[in-house]
């Protein structure tokens, strides 16, 4: 596996917790998005950045900066991956919709498929392109018993590629 950074932002430290349990699977070094900056980018090969989804399906509050390096950043020669939480009851019409503006701001690198939305409960979310989630969505509020097994999943997916 090449050089590897888990990205998170999270309020509640849900997101933090997750994003801890990822780099410890991968062995990885993880970091709040508050310390991400252009010298991050250079330093790693593979970025994989998670958020929460706030509010009408906006990102964590301080991924707006982290997503200002995306832009800036030469992404080409990098592999992304992305996760986001939720709660697919209470915003069930913006599931982890925050992780929608990371892929967009993630152009020019290599993005890793997310996961297909089969078995996943929710009405809405801009997170699904072409039928599948743009990364791996989470509800460790509601469906925190799938937790693990869908990020050892996605993992198991991915990992080849880092």
């Amino acid at each position: 596996m090449n050089k590897t950074v888990v990205v998170f932002g999270s309020s509640t430290g849900t997101c933090e917790n997750i994003a801890n349990t990822i780099g410890e699977k991968l062995g990885a070094e993880v970091i709040n998005v508050t310390d991400f900056s252009a010298d991050t980018v250079a330093n790693y090969d593979n970025l994989i950045l998670g958020t929460s989804t706030w509010g009408a399906g906006e990102l964590q509050d301080d991924w707006y900066d982290g997503v200002k390096v995306l832009k800036a950043a030469d992404l080409s020669g990098k592999t992304i991956a992305i996760f986001g939480c939720g709660d697919s009851e209470s915003y069930s019409d913006t599931y982890c919709s925050g992780m929608k503006e990371i892929y967009d701001a993630a152009e020019g690198a290599k993005i890793l498929p997310g996961v297909s939305t089969d078995g996943y409960t929710f009405d809405d979310s801009e997170a699904v392109v072409d039928g599948a989630f743009v990364g791996l969505a989470l509800d460790d509020v509601n469906e925190d018993d799938q937790t693990e097994g869908r990020i050892d999943a996605w993992l198991g997916e991915i990992k080849g590629s880092l």
